[in-house]
């Protein structure tokens, strides 16, 4: 299934939109909280979603 990543600044500017895949929401959230790690957005407001609208991680 596919997956989109979303970050935003404070003013709801886009900051970054990635999509991948994974096979569980929770694999999904494992590969969401890496990525935002890597780029340095773990504590900016983020949520990942499926490609089924499904909610799998969320931080404001």
């Amino acid at each position: 299934m596919n997956y989109v990543l979303t970050v935003f600044d404070k003013t709801g500017e886009k900051l970054l939109e990635e999509t991948f895949e994974a096979s569980t929401e929770k694999e999904a959230k494992t590969t969401g909280e890496r990525i935002l790690k890597e780029k340095k957005y773990l504590e900016t407001t983020h949520r990942c979603t499926s490609s089924a609208g499904k909610l799998v991680l969320f931080h404001r």
